[in-house]
């Protein structure tokens, strides 16, 4: 996004301000359905479920994860339907199963026996993913510690829920949240294999391999781009599963590099010889992504020059409202914009009005 072009908009609609790049979502969509060719991409509604960002996923093509009643309005308000959508949420009840089920979802996430009795009403119209887990302690946020069953026991939980009459249609797995070693996509298609092979050989039909998401973007350190991160995926996936459907949840990587942040310095003080800058918007706002997300974003400064140890914090009265400390920062005046980039993750998705302060506005700009 252009620097000036955004000062200017900020004079215009003030601050906090999310400016939504449409060009820069529709780039990342293009980019990532290029590094993965034949993959069918479901868009992980959960990670930014911002209208506008789903009406410009389904002009490009895209499919919708969806994982709760309230995704599926989202994603119905905005014309979806629903054979462009995949329920991936392991634990359900049994009015989530029937909301999705009449708005027309037929394939579904479970990971453990205790949800298979949850489907046997609805047998005939619901087709099972199995959740497979993925431990990535290096990742930054490892999505099979909640979920997932473990790779020696996926073959058996299949096996049970076949035996029960439910439709199996495959396996689905999650790396991890911005994971940055694509060995991890390997090592979970290997047990993927494995499971296979002994599906067919008990007479189990599996058609479906769900990669998850989890593909990394740039914050403060540079990660692998998007086609060399994929390359090993797609040679493994061309070599072994070319008889399969493939799909894939990005989130991140589509909503994360489209929204730029713009906040103001409200306030600064000098305390204990460290300077303090309070902007208008902190951790429960759009910066929630660095509580729950555990995401760094890239600042760019409005001022250079002799760099003095800082702090900078957010508006709350709350003391856990802190964004960085010990932080190197020129000196900066009360009025001056930062900019944030990469913020459109888990950030705006799990903001709150807390202490009264109203979320950022959001600016769809191109």
């Amino acid at each position: 996004m252009d620097v000036t072009n955004l000062h200017k908009l900020v004079s215009v609609h003030g601050t906090p301000s999310l400016f939504l790049s449409q060009s820069r979502l529709r780039e990342s969509y293009r980019a990532l359905a290029y590094a993965l060719p034949g993959v069918e991409l479901f868009y992980a509604v959960k990670s930014n479920a911002q209208p506008e960002i789903i009406d410009i996923l389904k002009q490009e093509g895209s499919s919708f994860d969806i994982c709760t009643n309230g995704e599926i309005d989202i994603v119905k308000q905005c014309g979806v339907g629903a054979d462009k959508c995949l329920h991936t949420h392991p634990i359900k009840r049994d009015s989530d199963i029937r909301y999705a089920l009449d708005f027309g979802v037929s394939l579904f996430v479970v990971d453990n026996e205790f949800e298979l009795p949850k489907f046997l009403p609805y047998k005939e119209r619901a087709k099972l993913l199995i959740r497979m887990s993925v431990q990535n302690p290096t990742c930054m946020v490892n999505l099979s510690h909640k979920f997932g069953c473990a790779p020696t026991q996926t073959f058996s939980l299949i096996e049970k829920a076949h035996g029960m009459g439910l439709c199996v249609a495959g396996i689905s797995f999650h790396a991890g949240s911005q994971n940055e070693n694509p060995l991890k996509y390997i090592e979970a298609l290997d047990f993927c294999r494995d499971i296979c092979r002994k599906a067919a050989l008990s007479g189990i039909v599996l058609s479906i391999i769900d990669i998850g998401g989890g593909f990394p973007i740039n914050y403060l350190n540079p990660v692998l781009p998007i086609q060399r991160f994929c390359q090993p995926i797609n040679e493994y996936l061309e070599r072994y599963f070319t008889n399969y459907r493939i799909i894939a949840e990005p989130g991140r990587v589509l909503s994360g590099p489209c929204m730029v942040l713009a906040a103001r310095v409200m306030g600064k003080s000098l305390r204990s010889g460290v300077w303090w800058y309070y902007l208008d918007e902190g951790l429960y706002g759009s910066f929630s992504g660095k509580v729950f997300d555990h995401a760094d974003y890239p600042l760019l400064l409005p001022r250079s020059g002799e760099t003095f140890n800082s702090v900078i914090a957010g508006p709350t009265c709350d003391s856990i409202d802190v964004l960085y400390e010990n932080i190197a920062l020129p000196q900066l005046e009360i009025g001056d914009v930062i900019l944030f980039d990469s913020m459109g993750a888990y950030t705006t998705a799990s903001a709150t009005t807390f202490n009264g302060f109203p979320k950022a506005k959001i600016i769809v700009i191109e």
